[in-house]
């Protein structure tokens, strides 16, 4: 990748990169470790015991031992959260938060995490005690619904626990972008400004969403840096995945994962899911799970991303504006333009710059 890397980027804006994200890539490591010995810790160690609220009922001691674990693991990795999600990012010049600020966003993240764990346990004891030996159909098509209603409930429930969003008031862009739309013969509902500068100035722009809750949203950093073309050719992309149905795929494939993952642990443990004090060791299931499953998904949003990208170019058939965004990009949200191959394979859900500017070339 370092000579493609090369022919768009100079050797310095490589060697930034790289020394912004080598760092964090030791701390996400870090802090799976961290999570995978939490959990290990409270199945096999006397953690486990000491904070197992054994005298509660099933129902309430579910929930609860649900609460705990994901409050004990996100408590032992908050030091290093801290470090990587505020303290170096302001010392990299991209994080415009207060310590406060970035505290209260951590809270309501496991709040919301709490949350839907508990009731996601709850619910997978709940039918394992009430169906021995018959709850893995239920389960699955239970959490399979959920990943369904989580795909409707997100744009409009948890995300504005975190931003703020507003219709775009730039009505000449905004009718463009209409317009756009229209061509791509994509239904949109809305197309927002997102207020991503209240924590960072890194720039953004995404599609969420189904059916009612279906929205475009940009970033104010990004309309404040890039050239209306360039806006167009961002929110192109994000048509794209709308042409293409990748929201919905994403939605059955979350809802495929929910299925088998519910197989995985019917095979692991059986009618013993039914036991509360099982909950660190179905979490610990999921955790092993997700990394499993994690190269074919990142391989699966590669594919979609270059999609996308073709298609941006395609409507827009602005090749000048598709070349200044991924530049601009790149270097405002200073972007790794040469991971790691294995890395690469593991952990990215797009293309690299280089890579989208090389598809562009051809």
């Amino acid at each position: 990748m370092r000579t493609e890397a090369l022919s768009f980027f100079s050797a310095d804006e490589v060697a930034r990169a790289r020394a912004y994200h080598r760092p964090l890539y030791w701390a996400g490591a870090a802090g799976l470790a961290i999570e995978a010995g939490v959990l290990a810790a409270l199945v096999w160690g006397d953690a486990g015991a000491a904070l197992d609220p054994g005298s509660l009922s099933w129902w309430g001691r579910t929930p609860a031992s649900a609460a705990i674990v994901v409050a004990v693991s996100a408590g032992a990795r908050t030091p290093l959260a801290l470090w990587s999600g505020f303290i170096r990012e302001r010392r990299w010049g991209f994080s415009t938060q207060r310590l406060s600020s970035w505290a209260a966003d951590r809270a309501k993240a496991v709040g919301v995490d709490i949350v839907l764990t508990a009731t996601a346990l709850l619910g997978l004891v709940g039918l394992a005690r009430a169906l021995p030996g018959r709850w893995p159909a239920p389960a699955a098509a239970a959490l399979a619904f959920a990943a369904l209603l989580l795909s409707f409930l997100a744009p409009v429930v948890f995300e504005p626990l975190f931003n703020r969003y507003s219709p775009l008031d730039d009505a000449a862009l905004a009718a463009e972008l209409r317009r756009l739309a229209e061509r791509a013969g994509v239904p949109v509902r809305d197309v927002l400004v997102q207020d991503t500068s209240r924590r960072t100035r890194k720039a953004n722009a995404y599609v969420s969403g189904l059916a009612r809750t279906r929205r475009v949203v940009v970033s104010d950093t990004l309309l404040e840096k890039a050239s209306p073309a360039e806006v167009r050719l961002v929110v192109a992309h994000e048509l794209g995945h709308r042409r293409y149905r990748h929201v919905l795929l994403g939605t059955l494939l979350a809802m495929a994962g929910a299925v088998l993952a519910t197989v995985v642990v019917w095979a692991l443990l059986g009618t013993r899911v039914g036991d509360p004090h099982r909950v660190p060791l179905v979490l610990l299931i999921g955790l092993g799970f997700t990394l499993t499953a994690l190269p074919a998904l990142t391989a699966v949003s590669r594919r979609w991303e270059r999609t996308a990208d073709h298609y941006s170019l395609a409507l827009t058939g602005d090749r000048a504006a598709y070349e200044a965004a991924f530049r601009r990009l790149a270097r405002t949200n200073l972007a790794d333009l040469d991971p790691p191959r294995w890395l690469y394979l593991l952990l990215f859900t797009h293309p690299t710059p280089p890579e989208r500017l090389a598809a562009a070339a051809r």
